[in-house]
């Protein structure tokens, strides 16, 4: 039976690529048919006639499987700015059964597991009425946290656990990524997520500039994950 997963951040720019395109390398290296889909993707180059954006890429070539763009990243829009913003620029409105619709590829293919990547953290709007956690809401989907460790991840990690048990989902683990290279107390920090965080540490990852994903595979703890 295929398993998803949604990931969501404490906030944009934690690393929620690069976490999820090393979580689907070290599921693949463990034997986990795995791959990665992003609905919507804001801040787009043209490349070949089409709109692509960089972490979807990404995650299409984390995947084992030669998975078209559209089939990862089905709603690619041009500028980076917050998705809502980015689709009304083109006079279009994105809304949880659009983005459902559109996917419908991506979660037909035949893996063992399937990521999920939002945009932006557990709050980031779809439109006036509905977020980017209503999708996660109406499919069902268990939640991976990105918690990016710089000042003040604490409080926005466990005010995202509180919003992601509040919407009934479970978070079934976390990952810390060190994003912040001159942070302070990074250990006391871990720490107490450790401590109050309700959900397994998936693993901590360094401050590793200009990475790539498979550098971090080492510090995952895909068996945890796996048996969730």
């Amino acid at each position: 039976m295929k398993t998803t997963y949604f990931v969501t951040g404490t906030d944009t720019e934690v690393g929620k690529t690069f976490i999820s395109a090393a979580l689907l390398y070290a599921l693949n290296n463990n034997g986990i048919n795995a791959v990665g889909l992003k609905p919507v993707a804001a801040g787009c180059e043209r490349q070949q006639g089409q709109w692509k954006n960089e972490d979807a890429l990404i995650l299409q070539q984390a995947s084992p499987m030669d998975l078209p763009y559209d089939t990862v990243n089905p709603i690619a829009l041009p500028d980076a700015i917050a998705p809502h913003l980015a689709a009304e620029k083109l006079g279009s409105t994105l809304s949880v059964n659009s983005m459902i619709e559109a996917l419908q590829e991506g979660l037909g293919v035949a893996s063992d597991l399937t990521l999920i990547e939002g945009a932006g953290g557990w709050y980031v709007p779809l439109n006036d009425a509905e977020f980017f956690s209503d999708f996660a809401v109406t499919l069902s989907l268990p939640v991976i946290l990105v918690v990016g460790l710089r000042l003040g991840c604490i409080n926005h990690a466990l005010l995202t656990e509180a919003a992601i048990k509040q919407a009934g989902l479970p978070l079934v683990g976390w990952v810390a990524n060190c994003i912040d290279p001159n942070m302070s107390s990074v250990a006391e920090n871990i720490r107490t997520l450790k401590n109050t965080i309700d959900a397994p540490c998936l693993g901590v990852v360094p401050y590793l500039p200009s990475a790539l994903p498979q550098e971090a595979v080492g510090c995952l703890d895909v068996e945890t994950l796996a048996r969730v």
